[in-house]
């Protein structure tokens, strides 16, 4: 397994192909050799692609919109062929399909659609969770119903252990459950402040089991971590990204 930066944990200094060239240099400073495209701002498939090659970066994954997927399929076919980008990601699920099983099921057919189509080119769907998809309908959390009525050969998933520890589920339990259909996942780290409140926090700075999500991940096969922190408070989102790129080095996992 390899660790990667997502992006989006730096969004804010990814609006101009001048800051996006700056923000993929100090990523490779800091040792990433691959990065998930997510919340780049506007710039061409090919020069983002030019400046990701001059950094000698990896584009291992990403995240595109529902939109894109539903009607510029052949758009984002060609973006992620020219990428060498094998993960075309989903990051949530659309507002539409999260008030009912039906819902996840309707959503589970559309999204073996588009994972058919993506397989035809040899791209791989990869589905996001948050933590709304651990609500209980008749019985069965969303991601049960994902994950029990799409199909497993066209669709895999990119659990987040952050936000499955904030639904109220066990990480470790979830990534071992996703044997043969995840190749990417997303580490951030938990912690609680004295307000009582949920944080995110960089990799071996907060409360959740590293060493157990870790181990887990290795034994299910899994190629990329992505390393993203969603707020990073009182720090620079770029220190936070070196946090855990280096504690997750102490942890034995590297780039």
């Amino acid at each position: 397994m390899r660790i990667a930066a997502q992006l989006y944990t730096v969004r804010t200094f990814l609006k101009t192909p001048e800051e996006i060239s700056e923000s993929m240099k100090k990523v490779k400073q800091m040792g990433y050799k691959a990065v998930q495209a997510s919340g780049v701002g506007p710039i061409g498939y090919a020069e983002f692609k030019a400046l990701a090659d001059q950094e000698g970066l990896t584009i291992c994954a990403t995240h595109i919109g529902y939109d894109e997927l539903l009607n510029d399929m052949d758009g984002v076919i060609q973006k992620h062929q020219a990428w060498n980008c094998k993960y075309v990601g989903l990051g949530g699920l659309p507002q539409q399909y999260r008030e009912s099983s039906a819902g996840y099921a309707a959503f589970a057919k559309q999204a073996t659609e588009f994972g058919r189509q993506l397989k035809s080119a040899g791209l791989q769907f990869i589905y996001h969770n948050h933590d709304f998809e651990f609500a209980k309908y008749d019985g069965k959390t969303g991601m049960e119903i994902l994950m029990e009525t799409s199909d497993p050969d066209a669709v895999d998933f990119e659990i987040d252990v952050y936000w499955v520890q904030a639904g109220g589920a066990d990480p470790i339990e979830w990534i071992r459950k996703m044997d043969g259909r995840m190749k990417v996942v997303h580490f951030k780290d938990m912690i609680v402040t004295p307000e009582r409140k949920q944080r995110f926090a960089e990799i071996g700075e907060g409360n959740m089991n590293f060493q157990g999500i870790i181990q887990a991940c290795q034994e299910i096969g899994v190629e990329w971590a992505a390393v993203e922190q969603d707020d990073c408070y009182e720090r620079n989102p770029f220190e936070s990204l070196e946090i855990s790129f280096n504690n997750l080095a102490k942890l034995g996992v590297n780039a």
